[in-house]
């Protein structure tokens, strides 16, 4: 090649059409780079992980003995805005990780699924007319290819979306199997509703009222199998949305009193639910925790969460309504000589029984007393009417979409003979009032 030939093209090469250097490692030439790589490890399968057996077994020769490991991340719900910035802060940690393990000797199974079922994509498809599963498989696309280009190390044969029918059919299998399963008190363990029923047939077991099971009516007997079941059916508080014809959770309904999505209005009411008996585990779950590796701090955030309360229910009897009993629970019942008085949220069934039409004759005008009496509140068809609290009216915490303005009636509580002086024998007294020994547990949801 002669010098000038050899001169233009080393001009050639060290200058691209747009003026920049072509092998200057920048965005473009790092886009370009890692889009190569990514199709390399696609093709060659380098985050497959094989099994024994079937169409997956492929190379599993290379991976025989070696220690085993499950990555599993947290699945997004594919929105159509697609990953933000806290997704991969998660998953890069977790890809990190599974890739240390992978290069020292480790067989890691890192897969990725979405939880597809929302409220966004039912609310867009009753918007715009078009099935929720064409928008769900488009977002799980974007997302997808989103995630790809963040290099992650994922064995995407084995990805899923809870829509999937060969995914949802097994979530339908484990509900019956929760469903047909109780909670032997004796061992701690979930056992199949049939070894219940023998129990009570044969005598080893008492029914509630101690009457022979073959004298309880086939109602009887389903009222007793199901007040064990661990999944049953309850009448329970819940935020509900007549708009959005569903129950919302607490984080998805605003400080205004409306669904974040759609912006529609939320009540509380009672309605039948579908409640899981996961008390019945609390004492095994908090001794399990010694068998996780887990952050001390974590362990510690799941006993507070899970533990037990030890206390008691006590019977109160409400000023000027000596038929009417109020059960609360206390860890401290030998405080309860100093109460005066006992709180009950709007929604407590014994409120429409306490609250009079009027205020006392007497009672001071106060700003309390004008605005409770000029409260509304929904009753359960969904029609406004008065409510006129008798006696101290307080706002709802904060905590409890206090931005709602909702009341709590605040009522004496009937002084008790001897409540006055912590003394010896208060304990006695408290039973002979109705104290009965009790151990709640919380972390029980709808």
């Amino acid at each position: 090649m002669s010098e000038s030939g050899s001169s233009e093209t080393m001009a050639a090469t060290a200058v691209s059409g747009d003026g920049r250097p072509p092998f200057r490692y920048d965005a473009r030439l790092a886009n370009e780079i890692e889009r190569l790589w990514q199709e390399r490890w696609e093709q060659d399968g380098t985050f497959d992980s094989p099994n024994p057996k079937g169409p997956l077994a492929a190379g599993f020769d290379q991976m025989a003995g070696r220690r085993k490991f499950y990555a599993l991340d947290m699945f997004p719900y594919p929105s159509g805005a697609g990953l933000h910035v806290g997704h991969p802060l998660g998953y890069i940690g977790t890809d990190v990780f599974a890739r240390y393990l992978r290069m020292t000797g480790h067989h890691v199974v890192h897969t990725f699924g979405y939880d597809a079922f929302g409220l966004p994509a039912e609310q867009y498809a009753i918007d715009t007319g078009q099935h929720p599963r064409v928008t769900t498989q488009h977002n799980i696309d974007n997302m997808r290819r989103q995630l790809r280009r963040l290099g992650l190390g994922h064995d995407t044969r084995r990805e899923i979306a809870t829509t999937d029918l060969a995914y949802y059919r097994w979530t339908q299998w484990i509900f019956l199997k929760i469903f047909n399963s109780w909670a032997d008190e004796r061992t701690g363990k979930a056992r199949p509703i049939e070894a219940l029923v023998t129990e009570f047939e044969s005598g080893h077991r008492a029914t509630p009222d101690c009457r022979a099971w073959a004298k309880l009516s086939a109602i009887e007997r389903r009222r007793v199998i199901d007040g064990h079941r661990l999944a049953y059916i309850s009448e329970e508080l819940v935020n509900w949305c007549p708009c959005l014809g569903t129950v919302l959770a607490n984080e998805e309904v605003t400080a205004d009193g409306r669904s974040d999505v759609g912006n529609y209005p939320v009540y509380r009411r009672p309605l039948r639910q579908w409640m899981l008996r996961i008390t019945a585990f609390a004492e095994r779950l908090i001794d399990d925790l010694e068998l996780v590796d887990w952050p001390e701090s974590i362990k510690q955030m799941q006993r507070n969460w899970i533990g037990a309360s030890d206390g008691a229910h006590i019977d109160l009897n409400a000023a000027d309504h000596p038929e009417i009993s109020i059960e609360v629970f206390t860890t401290r019942p030998d405080t309860l000589y100093g109460a005066t008085y006992v709180v009950l949220a709007p929604e407590h069934p014994l409120v429409d029984q306490l609250v009079p039409d009027a205020w006392p004759e007497g009672t001071p005008e106060t700003g309390d007393t004008r605005r409770a009496g000029r409260r509304r509140r929904l009753d359960a068809e969904g029609r406004h009417r008065r409510v006129r609290a008798h006696g101290r009216a307080a706002q709802r915490p904060a905590a409890h979409r206090g931005d709602r303005q909702d009341w709590r009636l605040h009522w004496r509580v009937r002084d008790q003979p001897g409540h006055r002086r912590a003394d010896p024998g208060l304990p006695g007294r408290l039973r002979a009032h109705g104290l009965r020994n009790r151990r709640d547990h919380g972390g029980s949801r709808p």
